[in-house]
């Protein structure tokens, strides 16, 4: 579990593309107070750490997770946001996200409106009716909020600070997301269709 309040900005800085698909995320985290099977997520998608160095954390990932979302375009220097599991006691500073991607989104305009920066995404069709204006939604990791619904996009807005700690410094038109739905819609969803 997640609150979608990024503590990182790692890089990816080893790949074994073998049968079990191994990564080496660098990171500013203290490794040693990262125990095996550790859940991190990595880019909104939830990793279990399985060997950590003096700097660095080692995560495996399925074929699935690589065909459902972004990981597998992820290479050496890839820049991913990080975040720790939530923990007992700490606090709830986004949303509840569990780290199970739902898709992947893609960025369709980019304005900057005085300081911050106003983006409309591009989600898959099945997951529009779960996004609402003013609810919350996961993007690449980030909890934000919802501006607007309309049609086939959504419209989220990122101030000054979420850029400078996030790769989303890096987006440009056409970038592809990790996207998670907030839960309850999720599960009210499930409701509604096992009811009708």
């Amino acid at each position: 579990m997640f609150t979608g309040i990024i503590t990182d900005l790692g890089t990816i800085t080893a790949m074994d593309p073998g049968a079990n698909f191994r990564v080496q995320i660098q990171t500013k985290y203290d490794t040693s107070k990262i125990p095996l099977g550790a859940s991190i997520s990595c880019n909104g998608v939830c990793l279990t750490n399985i060997e950590t160095g003096s700097d660095w954390f080692a995560a495996q990932i399925s074929e699935e997770t690589r065909a459902k979302t972004t990981a597998g375009a992820w290479a050496v220097g890839s820049k991913l946001n990080l975040e720790r599991a939530l923990a007992l006691g700490d606090e709830l500073g986004g949303h509840l996200v569990l780290g199970h991607v739902d898709g992947v989104a893609r960025v369709k305009l980019i304005e900057t409106i005085q300081d911050s920066t106003v983006i409309t995404i591009t989600p898959p069709a099945e997951l529009l009716p779960l996004i609402a204006p003013k609810g919350s939604v996961c993007l690449d990791g980030v909890s934000l909020t919802v501006n607007a619904a309309v049609l086939e996009t959504f419209t989220i807005t990122l101030v000054p600070h979420t850029l400078s700690c996030t790769n989303f410094q890096n987006l440009h038109l056409g970038s592809l997301l990790n996207i998670e739905v907030d839960m309850i819609a999720r599960y009210l969803a499930r409701i509604v269709s096992a009811r009708t």
